[in-house]
């Protein structure tokens, strides 16, 4: 049904009831439209400007709603929204959302009680639309009180009687114009002290579910994870190296809550993982002191049925430790093409986690690098632990992701080389070495405590001597391949390698080098420049391993 001369009629100048038969057949037959290409800017802006006279009026509730449907449809679009971009729409539309703002030129607070709350969210959802489809809306929307409306509500989301719906959308709203609207975020952080109101609506969801004692709601969930999204937008841009006081504590209260929702289960499987996704990408916000308030005395909580040595390390409760690695063992199964998206975040978080706190750091090695026995005969990426799938990542073609796996490892390694050969095979951490000028062996500049005695497991021990440090891999003796050659054999041998290598380096397949001082490769112009000063390139062996 499309909009002709006899419904713009209608809407223009037709009774309640003959502009509700009009706009019902209208939103009913357009529900799951998003263009209107055969309606032109001049009947939409007119149809625009008689439904929002319609608005003005006092009406049945059902009149008003269809009114906002409509307009969320057309709202749907990003070209053609004159008429309802204009600040006299968009004020209008804020107080049919029940929204309270404050007129600059006035000065004065405005806002509508009671509100039919179907109306209130059909406003909403129009609101939603515009802001995402339009900067000028983005604009007005960041200066005309419609924030400070929001995080007024946002101090009765405790009322039962206020609809979910309304809750959502306005953190939805929230969400939009933070992502969208930088200035938005000091306002909401600062000036309204939106970062503790959002945390406290967070933590009350918790305690409701608790006081329930079943998991969380698909409602909650939704709710939880649009504020999580808020939060991570107003984090974003904080130097992290100059916190106050005041906002350290924040800081510290935030981590605390986000302990308790990785640790809270939803009634759905579907939804955990998504809630626990924003939950991650919030943690790679937080100030590195503050990541101590993942982990608790043991005796402070309930552990949930699981038993203490599953979870207790160091005397503090590790089950928050143990979800964000559970997370990253089940984000390891996701296509390659969406790898990085789906690992970036929990590999960061967990280096800055390891890299801030020594009890996270040791626990995350425990389960990711633990003591090497017999699967030494193994390579480090043949099979399905923590560590072989990780192994696997350090010669991914995508770039980041290889990066962040790299990282992850070596800070679980102390950023020792020796050690990460140890565990990853030169080979595979070679990449890694090389970037931060390893490749000579030593350690990187990590503060980590001392080390400590050797641990080497005893099958370690026995077989640690045919460990091939390229590979990683344990390999029995093989017979020289040189043995029975004369001299001569020998140079003909080695000269053809050069040749095949030197004809690689023409056709521009492999680029030769070897290391110089800083640890670094350095390109070589001939490939017989490669055995001149001759080193061992995989640095110092028979590392001495610690417990730490």
């Amino acid at each position: 049904m499309s909009v002709d001369a006899s419904i713009l009629k209608t809407l223009q100048t037709g009774n309640e009831q003959e502009v509700c038969l009009v706009l019902e057949a209208f939103t009913t037959k357009n529900a799951q439209t998003f263009s209107f290409p055969e309606l032109t800017l001049d009947v939409k802006q007119k149809c625009v400007e008689a439904i929002l006279d319609l608005l003005r009026v006092q009406g049945a509730a059902k009149c008003h709603i269809l009114c906002l449907e409509t307009l969320r449809l057309f709202s749907r679009e990003k070209e053609k929204l004159a008429g309802m971009i204009s600040e006299v729409a968009l004020n209008l539309m804020m107080k049919m959302a029940g929204l309270q703002h404050y007129s600059e030129e006035e000065g004065e607070c405005v806002t509508i009680q009671n509100g039919d709350p179907d109306v209130m969210v059909e406003a909403q959802k129009c609101l939603c639309n515009l802001i995402f489809n339009n900067v000028q809306v983005q604009r007005v929307c960041s200066k005309n009180g419609c924030v400070e409306g929001i995080i007024q509500r946002l101090k009765t989301y405790k009322d039962p009687d206020l609809k979910f719906e309304i809750k959502f959308f306005d953190m939805r709203m929230l969400f939009l114009l933070t992502a969208l609207c930088a200035e938005t975020r000091p306002l909401i952080r600062y000036e309204l002290h939106g970062f503790t109101y959002l945390m406290e609506v967070v933590d009350l969801i918790l305690r409701d579910a608790d006081a329930r004692q079943s998991g969380l709601t698909e409602q909650e969930v939704d709710l939880c994870c649009e504020i999580l999204k808020i939060l991570f937008n107003i984090t974003v841009p904080i130097d992290k190296n100059a916190l106050d006081e005041e906002e350290e504590a924040h800081f510290m209260r935030l981590v605390s809550v986000l302990r308790d929702l990785l640790m809270s289960r939803t009634q759905s499987k579907d939804r955990q993982e998504e809630l626990q996704s924003h939950t991650v990408n919030l943690l790679t916000n937080i100030p590195r002191d503050c990541y101590e308030e993942l982990l608790i005395p043991l005796n402070e909580i309930d552990v949930g049925g699981m038993e203490n040595k599953d979870v207790e390390f160091d005397g503090k409760n590790m089950e928050a430790v143990i979800v964000l690695l559970d997370f990253l063992y089940n984000r390891l199964d996701v296509p390659m093409k969406s790898l990085k998206e789906s690992l970036a975040p929990i590999l960061h978080c967990l280096c800055e986690t390891c890299r801030a706190n020594r009890a996270i750091r040791k626990f995350c090695r425990s389960k990711v690098l633990p003591p090497l026995k017999d699967e030494v005969k193994k390579l480090p990426e043949d099979g399905d632990t923590l560590r072989n799938r990780l192994c696997k990542l350090l010669t991914s073609p995508i770039t980041d992701v290889k990066d962040l796996a790299a990282d992850f490892l070596f800070v679980l390694c102390k950023e020792s080389v020796n050690r990460m050969v140890k565990y990853t095979g030169y080979g595979n951490s070679a990449g890694l070495l090389a970037n931060r000028g390893l490749l000579l062996g030593g350690k990187s500049g990590g503060d980590y405590s001392s080390n400590s005695d050797d641990s080497d497991t005893e099958e370690y021990s026995q077989l640690r001597d045919m460990v091939n440090p390229v590979t990683g891999r344990w390999e029995e003796d093989k017979p020289d391949p040189f043995e029975g050659m004369s001299e001569e054999q020998k140079e003909f041998e080695a000269m053809k390698l050069v040749n095949m290598m030197h004809k690689l380096q023409c056709q521009g397949i492999i680029q030769p080098s070897r290391v110089d001082e800083s640890g670094r490769p350095q390109p070589v112009e001939h490939v017989l420049e490669l055995m001149e000063n001759m080193t061992n390139p995989s640095g110092a062996t028979g590392d001495q391993e610690d417990l730490d």
